[in-house]
């Protein structure tokens, strides 16, 4: 890893968008102001998720809304009754000026691609896609969570209808093996949630016995960002979390149907073994040595 490469290419990249300018494409304010008027978007954009989007500290973006507020551009409403929901919506002025910025960040673009071959157009698009990519998978963090948080119950919701809409007899939470707030919780397991810009994307759960094998549960990824290496991420955690507990390997079991888990867990090192619970909706149990935590 050379953090040397990463600081040249943020350097580059800053220089020939424009970003170390004070008047961004020629505008009277800076990147930070036009990229929160252009995120506001025509419809308006709750406060909230305008900062969570952008990874905004919130006293930051409210210094950057009351400019855009003074400047005419931007209006900030409060929502009902509850004070903290606040709205923020282009005024007249505001929506002219987003379509100057669209023209120009059009432009932007253009003189970037101009000056290159096909050829070399087509590597430029194909790697901007992938550093795309990656960058969103270096932005998800992952941790423990209770499984009692409303991240959590959205990532077990999220995963029982997945189940129920890809098993061909349906998903009956009642009928699975168990894996309760209780022995989701430490000591007994634990639970972790992955999040992108604070919003819940994945999980995956231990449940721990003790010297025996820990039994992996739960594990899911949001649709939205599969092929983001994310399923491996929660893996490797998971195997981390079990064997600095001292479990001497990690089991799981799944449904035929989950070609994806299946090749994941195969990839990982893990190995298909008999049958060691009666999970009635598996139809693959597997196992991996873990080496001492």
């Amino acid at each position: 890893m050379s953090i040397s490469d990463v600081r040249r290419f943020n350097r580059t990249v800053t220089q020939r968008i424009g970003a170390l300018s004070d008047t961004y494409m020629a505008r009277d304010r800076p990147l930070g102001q036009a990229r929160v008027l252009w995120e506001i978007g025509p419809d308006g954009c709750d406060v909230r998720s305008l900062r969570s989007r952008l990874d905004l500290d919130s006293g930051y973006l409210s210094r950057l809304l009351r400019i855009l507020e003074n400047d005419g551009l931007v209006e900030v409403e409060q929502n009902g009754d509850d004070g903290r929901v606040r709205t923020a919506r282009l005024t007249a002025q505001g929506l002219k000026e987003r379509t100057v910025l669209d023209q120009r960040s059009d432009d932007l673009a253009a003189s970037i691609l101009d000056p290159l071959s096909e050829s070399q157009r087509a590597r430029l698009i194909t790697a901007m896609a992938e550093v795309e990519r990656l960058l969103i998978a270096s932005t998800v963090t992952v941790g423990i969570v209770d499984p009692r948080h409303p991240d959590a119950k959205y990532c077990l919701q999220s995963y029982f209808d997945e189940l129920g809409a890809r098993f061909d007899a349906g998903f009956d939470h009642a009928r699975t093996l168990s894996a309760s707030t209780d022995e989701l919780t430490r000591p007994a397991g634990l639970l972790l949630v992955a999040t992108l810009h604070s919003e819940p994307v994945g999980c995956g759960a231990l449940k721990f016995h003790g010297d025996e094998p820990a039994e992996a549960k739960r594990m899911w990824v949001s649709p939205e960002v599969r092929g983001l290496g994310l399923g491996r991420r929660l893996l490797t955690e998971l195997e981390k979390q079990a064997a600095a507990h001292g479990a001497p390997a990690l089991r799981l079991e799944t449904n035929r149907n989950l070609t994806e888990a299946i090749g994941l867990y195969q990839a990982a090192g893990y190995t298909e073994v008999p049958a060691f619970n009666d999970e009635p909706y598996a139809h693959h149990w597997f196992e991996k040595q873990l080496a001492k935590g």
